[in-house]
């Protein structure tokens, strides 16, 4: 068994389909492995060496791609949602990234369902679990709109660190790009990326968070010309 996985993960590791989807497929009796038909989703096998045939038709294992989306306001970044909600998956028109054939895409992180701005889509789970990895450390560039007048003081407050449920909060850079009595606009660069942070870490100074929008993520930006929607395929060269 060392080194062998369940067939429903291989097909998944390999880019083919994502696991519910293998499972389904397998257990239709649409899934050879080396020429032989196999309905149990558990079977182990090595995805490195095996070979595959849906439908009769041999599918070999997908390049690692990755794509950034301008994501919109009021979608959430999960593939269904209880509240039937829209996804971002439910609004892609890319066919590279829809359909039966298009692979195991996921999003890399979450934004939540009022923020937009830049998401990285793959079919790579070790790239986004290393992308999203505390360890890593890569650097997530916001412009926030809050409520009231931020103070270079307040600014400090959120870069040095504040407990919340018992989590640090902390941003690595804050900018005050406008302040006014009734609202203020900032880029805050964040490492951590914990669940809701900006939100959280402006509720605990005093200020209402009204509008997030992601810039970049690392050395990806979001492009001035990509309407909130669209995608756009990254090409090595990028990463």
């Amino acid at each position: 068994m060392k080194g062998r996985v369940p067939l429903e993960r291989a097909l998944s590791k390999r880019g083919i389909a994502s696991r519910t989807q293998a499972r389904e497929w397998i257990l239709a009796g649409r899934v050879r492995v080396n020429g032989a038909l196999r309905t149990d989703p558990l079977f182990p096998l090595r995805p490195e060496t095996a070979t595959f045939e849906i439908d009769g038709a041999k599918v070999t294992a997908r390049s690692r791609e990755v794509w950034l989306l301008n994501k919109p306001r009021s979608v959430v970044t999960t593939r269904s949602d209880e509240k039937s909600r829209p996804t971002v998956f439910s609004i892609l028109k890319e066919p590279s990234l829809v359909g039966e054939g298009a692979g195991h895409f996921h999003a890399v992180g979450r934004l939540d369902y009022a923020t937009t701005g830049l998401l990285l889509l793959t079919n790579d789970s070790r790239l986004s679990a290393w992308l999203t990895d505390p360890a890593t450390g890569i650097e997530r560039t916001y412009l926030a709109t809050v409520r009231g007048e931020v103070s270079p003081e307040i600014a400090g407050r959120i870069c040095t660190g504040i407990e919340d449920a018992g989590e640090l909060l902390r941003a690595e850079h804050v900018e005050i790009l406008k302040a006014s009595g009734r609202e203020s606009h900032l880029r805050i660069v964040l490492r951590q990326g914990k669940n809701r942070e900006i939100r959280r870490l402006c509720e605990c100074v005093g200020h209402e968070l009204t509008r997030l929008k992601r810039l970049s993520y690392g050395a990806l930006t979001l492009p001035s010309d990509l309407e909130p929607g669209e995608v756009v395929r990254v090409s090595k060269e990028e990463w």
